[in-house]
């Protein structure tokens, strides 16, 4: 759908802007794209936003009093750095970081135009109410008193959990942990964000394997890998900058590129092997190559022998899928299959990568966990070249999500059982006490009351289901009454049209962004809905981490625009309001009664993570990095020489013990060719020592230099009693021990981190040397199996590969069985996927107002297979209407293709603004609709969640497809 609208010919200079130049015009959209066009593609881009391809020199900046400023795109997970160009407090232009190890002075199309994000004509710009239909601007103040008076009603009338807090991957790690900590304060766990449907499968599945739910290795590293299994991910549209890196490796080490997508994706153009398979059929596939492994011996022996835990009842599930039933149940031929198991028996280590297409599914936690074995029988794991190369979404999901904005946890993935909260309750100097009265009560299980601070809350999944869903039928005291949508498109979720219904019921609604969003506009509401402008990430400071577990420090590029306020600032507003203020920041400064110092925030999350090790980057190092990021080495990540020598680029997390240690971070986890106090790691002991009397500790290995040479459990005080380490701690680590639990404290509740200190002294990993296991005892299936989909036109695969039964978690009744019994296969035919285009983000308010990047793709479409289109009577370019078996219709623009197979749909999810036919642009604030609309895919996507996370499915659904 990319159509170039000019023949690139320069307009005018690229310094001059496009805005001024219309602002006296009255011009309508296309007109005003027109006059915006330049050259499709990066490099355009790059110019159009007033950057340069050269770096400027500083002749030529100080002739121009141009300040420049390092920032890091707002965008996708890789972490590019965005130099901006600031003359006189307004952003003129902007390069990309020629010195960042992760960009390499690379930029794609959305990052070279983040200048214009913050910039944008189409921001919010004001606080608005929506009053008798029309939108009202109104005060900051009059809108923080009339929302907190309306919460604190609903708080009294039917308790703190009938408000549910949604949080953002765009907010900066300190904002999303004030965020966490605010919605603590208030007294609730109905608080999530966008982890929760694009990797939350991941974070479950990968962490109950091998301890840790992230990035193993880095993008970097894959210039080390000499063979690449990509599955379920599109990089090339997705992450464009990590592709650099793809195919750094492809060239210079002759490394076999695997893509297997049920699309022919921009990524699979660059394969040397396509395979395509039927959507929601991972397991299957993965169990299919794993076959050929096993039967010709292919596995790596030793590797499991001494470092995996569960692998022979792998091996029995296995044994089922010979080529004949994975051909059957994917579509994938079996000598297709032997020869990708040849390929990467043959070229180890080797990397696997995986995103959304892999997480997005009822079944997402077996499909992770498979891609994870995968890996554990060919001995990649721990390895440079290695590795589960998981690229994350959002440019700071993955910190938002190590800092807790989730709806079954606290910051640091310390769950919410008693001794969690105790150990926050410690960080924060709170009396737990007071904390607990925050929360209300209901009955549990056995009748008896329970504090619903220790209730995991309804995820985001989920939310309309909590306003909608009779109360007597939830673990929720009350329907969801308020809902606050922080920095969320809610046009990235299923269920489109009960969303709608959902925000109608609502008592308010509140949006917090620097765009209105679909939400503004969705749902037909004539009052209580409120607009709240926040400004960007580049009209604040502070940390953000990359995919690869690495924190970067974004330093303010100008001040916020218009009445925008950053989102600490609002946070701090509502403390205020609500009367928690003082207790909420009670330990961190603040330069006025609403502006909580960031640095601040920064040191109290170092006090307290000591889980995942984000308690040795201080905001003094983090910046270190930024400003000497050419000391880094470009594969290794590690600084040769400098001020920072010896540190890996960006103190990737576990950063162990305080600053003081000066630990450099862990580039790749699980590898033990290093010393753990130089980024080395074992398997962690997470899942106790021993399990039908099988040890789960690691067998005769350790990490260089490690004092214990074989598996051991994670430490505790009364463990190195036993080691007789305890007199390496000092008086003051052996206080602080002794307050919080004697003996009994363990290395992640030790506020001195003397027990870390200790064991990192004797070369040991604070949280032992363990098995991974490939057998998840704890989750519904125990070894990942094959299910067919909640909707499949397979009917004659559900007897043997049946869903789950149906059942309550997450406070929410969900269904499985009874929806797949039933067969809507004859009028829905079709299978319905989803995915990302290069051109937009996320749920694309913010990049569909982006001029460059609208003019770039103006049309949202339907891809459809030229056999499918020609038996429904479909031209390519005309206007379809595709509709979902729940019944729910898009209207949108049919691009007949090939990249699809026959029998299969594709659709984009960064649309919003249409609506089954309707044109909504008329109910945005003035002047702040996006440049494009269209449908949203999830209008028609359907009901369906994964058994352990709740992560909603968006990748295999059914539809029919009919001329409009």
């Amino acid at each position: 759908m990319l159509r170039k609208k000019t023949n690139g010919a320069p307009r005018r200079s690229p310094r001059t802007s496009i805005l001024s130049e219309v602002a006296s015009k009255s011009v309508d959209r296309r007109t005003f794209l027109r006059g915006s066009g330049l050259a499709v593609g990066g490099l355009a881009a790059i110019g159009a936003t007033g950057g340069t391809v050269a770096p400027a020199t500083a002749q030529s900046a100080a002739t121009q009093a141009v300040e420049t400023v390092k920032s890091v795109c707002t965008h996708c997970s890789v972490g590019c750095t965005v130099v901006a160009e600031v003359y006189n407090g307004v952003w003129v232009g902007q390069e990309p970081g020629w010195d960042s190890p992760f960009n390499l002075g690379g930029h794609c199309a959305k990052g070279a135009a983040v200048r214009e994000h913050a910039h944008g004509e189409r921001r919010l710009k004001y606080p608005m109410k929506k009053e008798n239909g029309e939108w009202k601007r109104i005060s900051w103040e009059q809108a923080i008193n009339e929302i907190g008076d309306g919460m604190m009603n609903i708080r009294e009338e039917s308790g703190p959990d009938s408000v549910y807090w949604l949080g953002s991957a765009k907010h900066n790690n300190e904002q999303a942990y004030l965020f966490r900590k605010f919605a603590a304060y208030w007294g609730t766990n109905n608080v999530d964000h966008q982890a929760r449907i694009c990797h939350s499968t991941t974070v479950a599945g990968v962490a109950n394997t091998w301890g840790y739910g992230a990035m193993t290795n880095s993008y970097n590293d894959i210039h080390n890998s000499q063979a690449i299994f990509v599955i379920g991910g599109n990089p090339a549209e997705a992450h464009p900058v990590s592709l650099l890196h793809l195919l750094k490796a492809k060239e210079e080490n002759n490394a076999p590129l695997i893509v297997c997508d049920p699309r022919f994706t921009r990524t699979a153009a660059h394969a040397d092997e396509y395979v395509r398979f039927r959507p929601g059929t991972d397991v299957a596939l993965v169990w299919g190559i794993l076959w050929h492994i096993f039967e010709n011996g292919w596995e790596d022996k030793e590797f499991i022998r001494t470092r995996v835990w569960g692998m022979d009842q792998i091996r029995e599930e296995v044994k089922r899928w010979n080529p004949e039933e994975v051909e059957r149940v994917t579509g994938a031929p079996g000598e297709q299959l032997r020869r990708v198991a040849h390929t990467l028996v043959n070229n180890r280590p080797g990397t696997v990568i995986w995103c959304m297409g892999g997480t997005q599914h009822t079944t997402g936690n077996n499909n992770t966990r498979a891609y994870c074995v995968l890996q554990l029988a060919l001995g990649n794991m721990g390895t440079e070249g290695g590795g589960t190369n998981i690229f994350r979404g959002h440019d700071n999901v993955q910190g938002a999500t190590d800092l807790g904005v989730l709806s079954h946890t606290l910051p640091g993935y310390y769950g919410l059982a008693e001794g969690a909260w105790a150990h926050w309750a410690r960080v924060w100097d709170e009396d737990l006490d007071w904390l607990k009265g925050q929360f209300a009560t209901a009955p549990g299980d056995d009748g008896n009351e329970q504090n619903l601070m220790n209730l995991i809350g309804i995820p985001v999944s989920r939310w309309i289901d909590g306003v909608m869903e009779d109360s007597e039928n939830t673990d929720n005291p009350n329907p969801v009454r308020a809902m606050v949508l922080w920095g969320h498109a809610p046009n990235s979720q299923t269920r489109g049209k009960e969303m709608k219904t959902a925000m109608e019921k609502l008592d308010m609604l509140v949006v917090i962004d620097p765009y209105p969003t679909v939400s503004a506009v969705l749902h037909d509401r004539t009052d209580g809905c409120y607009l709240l402008p926040a400004c960007t990430q580049f009209e604040t400071r502070g940390s953000v981490t990359a995919s690869n577990r690495s924190l970067q420090w974004r330093d303010k590029v100008v001040d916020p625009l218009f009445e925008s306020l950053p989102d600490h600032v609002i946070i701090a507003k509502f403390a205020n309001k609500f009367g928690f203020a003082d207790r909420l920041f009670r330990n961190i400064e603040m330069e006025d009664p609403e502006t909580p110092n960031i640095e601040d925030v920064t040191r109290e999350f170092n006090r307290g993570l000591w889980t995942i090790g984000y308690t040795g980057q201080s905001p003094e190092r983090i910046k270190l990095h930024m400003e000497n990021q050419h000391t880094f080495d470009r594969t290794t990540l590690k600084a040769v020489g400098g001020p920072a020598d010896g540190d890996y680029y960006g103190l990737p997390w576990p950063c162990w013990g305080t600053a003081e240690m000066k630990h450099p971070g862990t580039p790749n986890l699980y590898d033990m060719s290093k010393k753990v106090s130089e980024g080395g790691l074992t398997f962690r002991a997470r899942f106790g020592v021993e399990r039908d009397g099988d040890n789960l500790l690691a067998e005769g290995v350790f990490s260089k230099g490690s004092e214990i040479e074989d598996g051991y459990p994670e430490f505790t005080m009364q463990m190195l009693m036993d080691l007789g380490w305890d007199s390496d701690l000092t008086a003051e680590e052996r206080a602080a021990i002794d307050a919080v639990a004697g003996p009994k404290t363990n290395w992640k509740t030790d506020l001195s981190g003397g027990i870390q200190r200790v064991a990192i002294k004797h070369e040991c990993a604070p949280f032992g040397n363990a098995k991974a296991r490939a057998v998840v005892w704890t989750f519904p299936d125990p070894v990942p199996i094959h299910r067919e989909p909640l909707y499949t036109n397979r009917r004659d695969l559900v007897a043997d590969y049946p869903t789950y039964e149906d059942r309550k978690f997450y406070r929410l009744p969900t269904m499985y069985a009874s929806i797949q019994e039933q067969d809507f296969s004859n009028e829905y035919p079709i299978i319905l996927t989803s995915g990302r285009l290069v051109e937009y983000e996320g749920g694309g308010d913010e990049s569909r107002s982006n001029p460059w990047l609208a003019e770039l793709q103006q049309d949202m479409f339907v891809e459809i297979n030229r056999r499918d289109a020609n038996d429904l009577g479909i031209r390519d370019g005309e206007q379809v209407w595709v509709e979902g078996a729940e019944g729910a219709k898009v209207k949108v623009m049919a691009m007949v293709t090939e990249r699809v197979a026959a029998g299969v749909a594709f659709m984009p999810f960064h649309f919003g603004g249409h609506f089954e036919g309707e044109d909504l642009r008329s109910k945005y604030p003035e002047g702040a609709d996006p440049y494009v609309l269209g449908e949203s895919t999830n209008t028609a996507q359907t009901y369906g969640y994964d058994s352990v996370t709740q992560m909603q499915e968006t990748k295999c659904t059914l539809c029919k497809i009919s001329a409009a």
